[in-house]
């Protein structure tokens, strides 16, 4: 991940004034032992409680006081950076757990919603965020939506020409209280997951900006049209650098200069600078933080954080990923060619990236006995099997992990993101059950996030209710 002067800036952050190395740690990196403590005790608890077990042999736990504590930093990461009253709104990216109840705890916590369908808006608007407190994103947005999203109030960039066209007629038609922008693409080039990079060259997001024509293009559609006061740029996620980031966010401020300069007058008022910072999954360390990349930015980009512009960030996995547990039950052991294999109930259902990008998307996993204890003993290589009928149906492949016993369980970690809440119906296995949890003293709470699918819902998804006998009268 970058040169060796950024790997050691992400590990250890940039030194601030006054502080060592050793206390810009303290402050940056949470503690693993407490999320990995508060874990431990969770799986047991899980097992002790039949939150997991037989009868449900998978389940998402979300950790609350994780959730919590990541919003309280983020928004202490991003206050300490940039000039007091300044308009800071922090959306969370629905799509990385959309969940209503995590999307109220979150609202608790001062976070909005950034959302990117109609579904994800329904989601945000049932977990009560306020409009003004939404932004709309997507590529590929419908009259109807556009239509909904200006009605409400709720802040929408646009992601094409043919899109503003619309935004246009419909803005003409009925006035709006959105703010209204553009995405940009900063044609800065991909991180190590080229499914993942939003700002190559032939990125289908946004207008790209070093495309012949697109930045004199850009100038004139923000001069033409007054209300158009935001402007947005992400340029990736998971195998993205905080150099590469913060080079897009430079492109999208000095485009916004510019702008102004042309204007006459601030015309962009706020900058949108997306989300994707990269998770840390090879330990409980948190690295890169949110900090850091604050930091970086006011060392880079200062004119971004000085109070002329608003802010909106876009987070998502990095607020979620390490606060959630896949934990699914050993149901049976076995050997083939020497190699043992654990057939569990997680695969490619509830881990779809990991089971087809396993390179780009690998795991780290836990073992606990049966009791939900943490299971010890020399490390072995075996594999992680789902429950899928296809043979790459895997977690993890000759994994060195205690040897694992039938009725044991496994936890893949770090998947609060875009894993346990993002189901694939391969085989029709039905989703699993979402938990949160807290401790209290010794005790350990559980509420339902979502309920596990019942097999009656599988069958009424497949056409198995009143539409059962469609097709014999064709």
């Amino acid at each position: 991940m970058g040169t060796d002067e950024e790997r050691e800036q992400i590990t250890h952050g940039e030194q601030g004034p006054g502080t060592t190395p050793d206390q810009e740690k303290t402050q940056d990196l949470r503690a693993s032992g407490d999320s990995a403590t508060r874990r431990d005790q969770a799986v047991r608890a899980a097992v002790e409680q039949g939150v997991v077990g037989p009868a449900a042999p998978v389940v998402g736990l979300l950790d609350v006081t994780g959730i919590r504590t990541a919003a309280a930093e983020l928004r202490a990461a991003f206050d300490a950076v940039v000039e007091p009253g300044t308009p800071v709104l922090h959306a969370f990216a629905v799509k990385a757990a959309p969940l209503v109840p995590v999307l109220r705890l979150l609202r608790s916590a001062g976070i909005g919603a950034e959302v990117a369908s109609p579904g994800e808006l329904g989601i945000a608007r049932a977990a009560g965020i306020a409009p003004a407190d939404t932004v709309l994103d997507s590529p590929a947005k419908t009259p109807a939506e556009l239509r909904q999203a200006l009605a409400l109030g709720i802040a929408v960039n646009a992601d094409n020409p043919q899109e503003l066209a619309r935004i246009d007629t419909l803005v003409q038609s009925a006035p709006t209280g959105s703010p209204i922008g553009l995405r940009v693409n900063p044609q800065i080039g991909g991180g190590s997951i080229d499914a993942v990079s939003t700002a190559t060259a032939t990125s289908k997001f946004g207008v790209p900006l070093r495309d012949p024509g697109a930045r004199d293009w850009l100038l004139q559609a923000y001069l033409d049209r007054p209300w158009l006061t935001r402007l947005h740029a992400h340029s990736g996620s998971q195998g993205m650098t905080l150099e590469m980031m913060v080079r897009g966010v430079t492109a999208a401020y000095e485009l916004a200069e510019e702008v102004n300069e042309r204007a006459g007058r601030r015309q962009i008022d706020t900058i949108d600078i997306g989300g994707g910072l990269p998770v840390n999954f090879s330990s409980d360390e948190v690295s890169p933080t949110h900090a850091q990349y604050a930091r970086r930015l006011k060392s880079r980009v200062p004119g971004l954080l000085d109070g002329r512009y608003g802010l909106v960030t876009e987070f998502g996995r990095s607020l979620l990923a390490k606060q959630g547990t896949l934990l699914a039950r050993v149901e049976y052991v076995k050997k083939a060619g020497g190699r043992p294999i654990a057939l569990t109930h997680a695969g490619v259902q509830v881990a779809t990236r990991t089971v087809y990008a396993p390179a780009s998307w690998p795991l780290r996993i836990a073992a606990y006995d049966p009791k939900g204890r943490p299971r010890s003993g020399p490390a072995v290589g075996q594999d992680v099997a789902g429950p899928a009928c296809f043979a790459g149906d895997l977690l993890a492949e000759n994994r060195p992990l205690p040897l694992l016993e039938q009725g044991d369980y496994v936890a893949a970690l770090d998947t609060g993101a875009y894993y346990f809440a993002h189901h694939y119906s391969y085989n029709s296995l039905a989703r699993p059950g979402i938990y949160g949890f807290s401790s209290y003293a010794d005790e350990v709470r559980f509420a339902a996030v979502r309920e596990p699918q019942t097999l009656d819902e599988i069958v009424a998804e497949a056409g198995g209710g009143a539409e059962r006998d469609a097709l014999r009268h064709l």
